[in-house]
C-alpha cells in the first residue's frame, strides 16, 4: 500500500523503520532486503534475544529500548515513529522514513482479509466452526473475522488472551481493564505474561476492526501456555513459540465446550526457535523423569476466570 501511495521507493535509500517486540520486525526486514529498502527496528530489550541476534543477520538495524508505556515518548513504538520522522527531516540522509505503523495500519488486517481468512475457507472447504486467535495488534483476528462471517453467519470467533492483557475484558465486558495491571501491580510495562507477541492493554484501530464480530474470549496463563508448548513437542513433534502455546489452550478449551463434531481453527504463529532464551528457558527441557501433564490437567492448571 505504501509503494501504491508512492510513500516508498525501491532502491532510493528509503528506510522502513517499526516498533515491535519482534516477529512484525523479522518479517519487514525480510522483505525489505528482497525490495531495495533498509529496515530500522525498535524494540524492548527485555525480548528473547533470538529475535535481535535474526534481525541483525537479516541486516536490519536493531535499536533496543527500556520497556515503557505508551504514552511515553521512550516507548518503542514511539521511538520508531520518531526516527521516522527524524530521517525523512534530515538533509544528510538519502532517501525518507518510513513508518510501518503495524498497530494502527489498517493494511494490516486487509491482508488477512484478503489473505488469511480466505486461505481458511479454502482449506477448510467452507466447513469452520470456530476461529480462535490471540492479539497483538488484533490484525489477524480481526480481518479473519471479517472474511469468514461474511461467508458464515453461525462460525464462532474466539479471542485467545494471555494473563496481564486487558483485550480478554475488551471482548467480555467492553471495558479495556485487567486487575493484574492496576497501578503498582506491574513488573512489565506492556502485559505482565511471559508470553510475547500477542496481549495488549490499549486500543488499536487493527483489534478496532473486527471487535464487534470476536464472541468471547478465553484467558490463558502462563502455566498453561508453557505445559501445552511442552505437550506439543512430546505428543506431535511440534516446537512452538508462546503466542502459538496460548492459541493451543484456547483451542482446546473450545472444543471441550462446543463437544465432538465441530472444527476448530487456529494459527501455530511462532516456532519456538524464537523463545529459547525466555520462554522455553523456564518451559524446561524435554524428556526425564517428569511425564508431561495430561491434556485435560493443562486446561485446569492455575486457571484463571476472570
Amino acid at each position: 500500500m505504501a509503494e501504491e501511495e508512492r510513500l516508498l521507493t525501491p532502491n532510493s535509500g528509503d528506510v522502513i523503520y517499526e516498533g515491535t517486540v519482534g516477529s512484525t520486525g523479522i518479517s519487514l526486514a525480510t522483505i525489505c532486503r528482497a525490495r531495495g529498502y533498509s529496515a530500522h527496528i525498535c524494540m524492548p530489550d527485555d525480548q528473547a534475544t533470538e529475535k535481535s541476534d535474526l534481525l541483525l543477520k537479516l541486516g536490519a538495524v536493531v535499536e533496543p529500548v527500556k520497556p515503557a508505556s505508551i504514552v511515553d515518548q521512550g516507548q518503542f513504538v514511539n521511538v520508531a515513529r520518531k526516527r521516522a520522522e527524524q530521517h525523512t527531516l534530515d538533509p544528510t540522509k538519502p532517501g525518507r522514513g518510513f513508518f510501518a505503523d503495524q498497530f494502527e495500519n489498517t493494511a494490516n488486517w486487509r491482508a488477512h482479509f484478503t489473505g488469511t481468512g480466505p486461505e481458511i475457507y479454502r482449506q477448510t472447504g467452507g466447513h469452520i466452526d470456530a476461529f480462535v486467535a490471540g492479539a497483538g495488534t488484533g490484525g489477524t483476528i480481526s480481518g479473519v473475522a471479517l472474511f469468514l462471517k461474511s461467508r458464515l453467519d453461525s462460525v464462532r470467533i474466539v479471542l485467545a488472551d494471555p494473563q496481564g492483557s486487558g483485550l480478554f475484558n475488551r471482548v467480555k465486558y467492553g471495558v479495556m481493564f485487567d486487575p493484574k495491571e492496576r497501578e503498582g501491580t506491574r513488573r512489565r510495562h506492556q502485559v505482565d505474561t511471559i508470553v510475547e507477541g500477542i496481549g495488549i492493554n490499549r486500543v488499536t484501530a487493527n483489534f478496532e476492526a473486527g471487535r464487534e464480530l470476536v464472541d468471547d474470549a478465553i484467558r490463558v496463563n502462563d502455566e498453561q501456555a508453557m505445559a501445552m508448548a511442552r505437550w506439543l513437542v512430546e505428543k506431535d513433534g511440534i516446537f512452538a513459540g508462546s503466542s502459538s502455546a496460548v492459541n493451543c489452550v484456547a483451542a482446546a478449551k473450545l472444543a471441550m465446550e462446543m463437544g465432538p463434531g465441530n472444527r476448530i481453527v487456529t494459527i501455530l504463529c511462532d516456532s519456538g526457535t524464537r523463545h529459547l532464551s525466555k520462554f522455553w528457558a523456564k518451559a524446561g527441557a524435554i524428556g526425564g523423569d517428569d511425564p508431561s501433564p495430561d491434556l485435560n490437567s493443562i486446561l485446569r492448571l492455575g486457571d484463571i476466570t476472570t
